[in-house]
């Protein structure tokens, strides 16, 4: 099944037990929580999912993500350039968090309910996961230098005894 835009509901063991291909694009835009994470984005997910059934009867999702996003350099905060990312993913279909646990490592748990899967969402978490934590210009293109990051005048060492704030408390003692 190739499609431009990808459907928001699917029903995922009934895909599955047909041996089902779905590709297309869902935008950025329509995913709140990356654009809570990252900010308005311009573009689209490439989505491509496989669904179907392995040799031990559990049904699966082998698939792949690839976009372009601008991000926060963490040092000026200013946007970075495009950069590609993608992921590949391979997420186990299951009913509960009982049988998640009993999914062998390779697969990543995805639970159904109601024999409904809301791909947005899916989707949605691997791109969340592909996202890089922290995210710098070359310090040479970047609008802040090493030396403005510094966090202010280190202190000057000093030769006398340092006051112990615990000191007081040690007063209070002797007296009872």
């Amino acid at each position: 099944m190739l499609t431009t835009r990808l459907p928001t509901k699917v029903e995922p063991y009934r895909l599955a037990s047909a041996g089902k291909r779905l590709e297309g694009v869902i935008p950025l835009a329509n995913m709140p929580r990356v654009v809570e994470a990252i900010g308005a984005q311009e573009g689209d997910v490439s989505v491509s999912m496989t669904f179907d059934i392995d040799t031990q009867r559990r049904s699966f999702i082998e698939g792949s993500i690839a976009f372009e996003a601008s991000l926060l350099c963490q040092r000026c905060l200013g946007p970075t350039e495009p950069e590609p990312l993608s992921s590949e993913f391979l997420l186990g279909l299951v009913t509960s968090d009982a049988l998640a646990a009993q999914l062998p490592g390779e697969y990543e748990p995805v639970v159904v309910e109601n024999e409904q899967l809301d791909l947005l969402t899916v989707i949605e978490d691997e791109v969340l996961l592909v996202l890089p934590q922290v995210v710098y210009h070359e310090e040479a293109d970047c609008a802040v230098s090493r030396d403005q990051l510094a966090s202010g005048v280190e202190p000057e060492a000093s030769d006398a005894p340092a006051v112990n704030p615990f000191s007081v408390l040690r007063t209070l003692k002797d007296k009872h």
